[in-house]
């Protein structure tokens, strides 16, 4: 019972829950801004309604998210110094640098022009207002590297030096930090689980409406366009997670076998579609496995051999001293499933939709619709879908727009517990980062306060996003296709601020 709620067990606890709750907006918020200003930069060169209207209606859900993301960060934060300040004592030197640039360059440059675009509709020239959510997109992903980088020094401290005279570590080289392969690669495969979030949720939204058969011109272009950011983002996603995978390996070993639950180190190594251990004995009970692949994976050779978890512990007792560096199996072992299982799902269902509403010109003529009808779901050259099987393929789109959410969460839930018991791999361990005038009391009020905040900030976030989903794209008013006010124009609208506001 003491372990359950030692003061290292609930801050843990506290800082995960607030960490995957508020990565719940950050791929969105990261998708979202890009997609939104894609869809501007096609009104602004055809001019077409549609596009406005689009851009009107996914801006909206791009603000309600980014707020909530941004309420959510802030306490990130703070508990570094709250639950963790022994490790912001040893490593904010070199932690706290790329955190900085995130706030000072990336979150000022996003905030800045996030204000411009909001209240500059009827304000800026087209162009320029265009070029304001372009901005926000670069800043959003700027950030999200930064962070990234900080998170990846925590993966492979790299750029630094240890005074042991302070008892603290002190950064050397901050572009090996910003520029290591760990910081490029979990970038690269971050990003694009961030675009396969937000396509999956704009191909949800929009079939929920063209389930309902309304708004049917905004939406068929919503969905395509989310379509086609679904299946590019899902195969950049494999290829970025096979990079990670291969850096990985040769610097976690341990989380790599524990990804795997291999527990002796095997040449080939096979990878284990399903397995259960035996943690005391140290060795799988049941295991279904695909011969090789693990290796193949690991090292782009299907012979090659990899380390297994017991291997791995003696070697780090030998490298670290006495203890145990395993971190807990079941975990780590199905959260890498669960990760892979929901993203690569959302895939599937895009790749199929894209197949199912392809072009009129791929389409026998009594199949083709118009642009104000809802598209035939066309499995064969000359035969649709029947309508059972049309409307489950609508129920699953619908469906899909939350997968990718479970794959990010439990993407970070394999990618911070499969490195423990390091905080920073082989520099700090995490019951030693845990700040030591902190009571348990403490821990426990303020994370239960924070998850009951967060809770009331669920129920509003979720109200909010499902009253302006339901709603739909506005119509346009003369005033949205031709502001009546422009910067040095003859005429001011400074009265009225939230002009904005389609």
């Amino acid at each position: 019972m003491y372990l359950a709620l030692a003061p290292e067990t609930l801050a843990r606890w506290q800082f995960g829950i607030t960490t995957v709750y508020h990565f719940l907006f950050v791929p969105l918020t990261i998708s979202l801004a890009a997609l939104t200003a894609g869809l501007q930069t096609a009104w602004v060169r055809t001019e077409k309604e549609k596009y406005l209207r689009a851009t009107k209606f996914w801006g909206k859900l791009f603000l309600i998210n980014i707020a909530m993301g941004v309420v959510t960060g802030i306490v990130q934060e703070f508990q570094f110094g709250m639950n963790w300040s022994d490790y912001s004592r040893f490593v904010g030197d070199i932690f706290g640098a790329p955190l900085a640039f995130e706030a000072l360059i990336a979150f000022f440059f996003e905030s800045t022009f996030i204000g411009l675009w909001i209240f500059g509709w009827d304000k800026l020239p087209k162009r320029i207002h265009l070029a304001c959510i372009w901005m926000v997109s670069i800043g959003t992903i700027l950030s999200a590297y930064f962070i990234l980088a900080a998170n990846s020094w925590m993966q492979h401290p790299v750029g630094y030096k240890i005074d042991k005279a302070k008892g603290r570590a002190e950064l050397t080289d901050f572009w090996a930090v910003l520029t290591q392969n760990t910081a490029l690669a979990q970038a690269f495969h971050t990003l694009s689980a961030s675009f396969l979030t937000g396509g999956a949720f704009m191909v949800g939204i929009a079939a929920f409406h063209l389930f309902r058969k309304k708004h049917i011109t905004v939406m068929k272009t919503s969905l395509r366009l989310g379509l086609v950011t679904v299946v590019i983002a899902g195969m950049l996603t494999a290829i970025s997670g096979d990079t990670l995978g291969k850096v990985m390996f040769k610097q976690q070993p341990m989380k790599m076998a524990a990804a795997e639950a291999l527990w002796d180190g095997q040449k080939p190594a096979p990878f284990s579609i399903f397995a259960y251990g035996d943690v005391s004995k140290g060795h799988n009970t049941v295991e279904l496995s695909v011969p090789g692949l693990l290796s193949f994976l690991a090292d782009d050779n299907f012979n090659s051999y990899v380390p297994g978890i017991n291997d791995t512990n003696k070697a780090e007792q030998q490298k670290y001293g006495a203890g145990d560096y395993r971190p807990i199996i079941p975990v780590t072992f199905w959260a890498f499933r669960w990760m892979i299982g929901f993203g690569m799902a959302s895939f599937a269902i895009g790749l199929a939709g894209l197949w199912l509403t392809r072009k009129k010109f791929m389409l026998p003529q009594h199949l083709r619709v118009g642009e104000d009808e809802v598209p035939h779901l066309v499995l064969f050259k000359s035969k649709a879908l029947s309508p059972k099987l049309g409307r489950l393929y609508w129920l699953v789109a619908i469906w899909t727009l939350g997968f990718p959410l479970i794959a990010n969460s439990w993407g970070w839930i394999f990618t911070e517990m499969g490195r423990q018991p390091w905080v920073v791999y082989g520099v700090l361990q995490t019951r030693d980062a845990v700040s030591p005038g902190v009571s348990q009391t403490e821990i426990l009020i303020s994370m239960i306060t924070f998850t009951a905040l967060y809770a009331v900030l669920a129920v509003i976030e979720v109200k909010l996003l499902v009253k302006y989903v339901k709603a739909g794209p506005p119509e346009l008013t003369e005033d949205d296709l031709n502001p009546p006010t422009k910067i040095g124009g003859e005429t001011r609208d400074a009265d009225k601020p939230m002009a904005f506001s389609y």
